[in-house]
């Protein structure tokens, strides 16, 4: 069976549940930019936490970091950023669309969508020309006074230039990694696609310091690591793979690099990269700033030390975890549309649903059950509408479990469990609600998609 989800479903159920709206939207809205609802403020921490448990709290051999948004520019300059990091980019004189020259043959004219920029008769293309992806700002009260900064690309030179810090406080030895979850700004000449590719993003992203001898091995062990992690969460097989990069495709310091990539409703795309970097960028540093960034063994030998770079994009991560988990179904001869997200991951672990809403004797018991799972997990309480209508509600936001309050309830101090997937019920004893949700939530989960093709 194909899948039923398309970029339309997932943006409409995005927009309708309140995961992500577009940005400004009251002014006409901003294009590749998006605000993030309540749903999905859960679900992309979520993401972070789950990611943050498997570099920090579950390794003895990975510290965290928050470096600062706005770097010294002499950063910028010395990782090469400021004179590299940029894209070819055309106008066309007749529509006034962008495009990247080096992507011609993938993108659609602005006015003749059947055609490439450049084959209908009205189009006028410039010469390419370089475009430099950082955003550009000033330091300082007076303009003519300000220091031009940049907003950072990628949160990886924020641990670099920390390192020497990092190194002397930690007490661990290479092989040893830096963690961090932050902000990253790229004015990106052809973003679109949902939340695929915007102008602000979130990065997860750790840099891992290793002996010269040993890149190779710990290189292959991070592109294994984190292709296990996605699929930890649910991330369909059949919908990941591992594409290394050609010769041609390699950044200059690069020895080797993999995507992991995800079969996205837009094609195969990177989901996550895994880069070999050598020691280029603590060498740079180290000789643009004068200070040694290096490790000094306790017999006083030195090393520069090599990096093995995991980075992951938090947006693009949830927008595959949406797609992964979109489902579509007929329960009962009505069309059913739910999330099959990870319980880890997904926003509200459990809903609490007195099955009368007008009855203080339900609501009662439901409001007191509720009150004592919001203190352990996420739990939303909804009393509004039919009961069918309220478990569809939850069904489309990946609630695992739904607990119902009813007639039975106040006789014998029951509840109905229902879970998401199976639509399976049980009665349990209201007075162990919360333990037994719990321990369902540290089962081992499979997504029951995993057999889809």
């Amino acid at each position: 069976m194909a899948d039923a989800v398309t970029m339309d479903k997932i943006v409409s159920l995005c927009k309708r549940r309140g995961f992500v709206f577009p940005s400004s939207e009251i002014y006409g809205g901003l294009g590749s930019s998006y605000d993030y609802g309540h749903y999905g403020v859960l679900l992309k921490d979520n993401i972070k936490q789950r990611w943050l448990s498997a570099m920090v709290q579950e390794r003895d051999d990975i510290v965290a970091l928050d470096s600062s948004i706005i770097l010294h520019p002499e950063v910028w300059k010395s990782s090469g950023h400021v004179g590299g990091f940029s894209d070819p980019l055309v106008d066309c004189k007749f529509c006034k669309k962008r495009y990247r020259a080096d992507h011609l043959e993938d993108a659609q004219c602005g006015q003749r969508p059947s055609k490439r920029p450049g084959e209908a008769a009205d189009c006028d293309l410039t010469d390419a020309r370089q475009f430099n992806l950082m955003f550009e700002t000033r330091v300082g009260a007076m303009e003519e006074t300000g220091v031009p900064v940049y907003l950072r690309p990628e949160t990886a030179q924020g641990i670099f230039i920390n390192f020497k810090n990092v190194a002397g406080i930690a007490r661990r030895k290479p092989p040893f990694g830096i963690a961090q979850v932050g902000k990253s700004f790229r004015n990106e000449i052809t973003p679109g696609n949902f939340i695929f590719r915007t102008l602000e993003f979130e990065q997860m992203e750790m840099e891992f310091f290793v002996p010269p001898d040993q890149a190779d091995e710990w290189y292959r062990y991070w592109v294994d690591e984190r292709y296990a992690w996605h699929r930890k969460y649910g991330i369909r097989e059949s919908h990941l793979r591992i594409r290394p990069h050609d010769a041609d495709e390699l950044s200059h310091y690069s020895s080797g690099t993999s995507d992991i990539e995800y079969l996205f409703p837009i094609g195969w795309s990177e989901l996550e990269g895994v880069a070999n970097r050598g020691n280029f960028d603590l060498t740079a540093h180290t000789a643009a700033s004068g200070t040694k960034l290096e490790w000094v063994e306790q017999d006083g030998s030195r090393y520069t030390p090599h990096v093995i770079e995991p980075a992951l994009g938090v947006n693009r991560s949830m927008l595959a975890f949406l797609v992964d988990a979109y489902d579509e179904e007929v329960v009962a001869e009505r069309d059913r549309t739910v999330l099959r997200l990870h319980p880890q991951l997904a926003p509200v672990k459990a809903a609490i649903l007195p099955l009368i809403g007008k009855s203080e004797d339900m609501t009662g018991r439901a409001r007191k059950l509720y009150e004592e799972l919001r203190q352990v997990i996420s739990v939303e309480y909804d009393d509004g509408g039919q009961i069918g209508r309220r478990y569809r509600r939850q069904d489309e936001i990946g609630t695992p479990y739904a607990l119902t309050i009813d007639e039975q309830t106040l006789e014998d101090g029951t509840v109905t469990i229902r879970e998401r997937d199976s639509l399976a019920q049980e009665r349990i004893s209201i007075a162990r609600a919360r333990e037994h949700v719990l321990d369902r939530l540290a089962e081992p989960w499979t997504s029951p998609r995993v057999s889809s093709p």
